[in-house]
């Protein structure tokens, strides 16, 4: 039986809300192996001077835990 574990981040970019998706899975994959999916829990802009100024995604990035056993 597989094990999977959900880790809840927040990431963010510049360029796009697709960037900022991207670097959460760039981030988590420097420590957990094994990912299988990304949930996109919510999204958000910050906004100065009436332009977007940066896009933000809050990710549940799932990964299957290795049983080595």
């Amino acid at each position: 039986m597989a094990i999977v574990k959900v880790l809840e981040v927040i990431a963010s970019s510049e360029k796009s809300f697709d960037d900022a998706i991207k670097n959460a899975v760039k981030e988590v994959s420097k420590t957990v192996e094994n990912i299988d999916s990304v949930y996109v829990k919510d999204m958000k802009c910050h906004v100065k001077n009436g332009k977007i100024i940066s896009y933000g995604a809050i990710c549940k990035v799932a990964f299957r835990v290795n049983d080595k056993r």
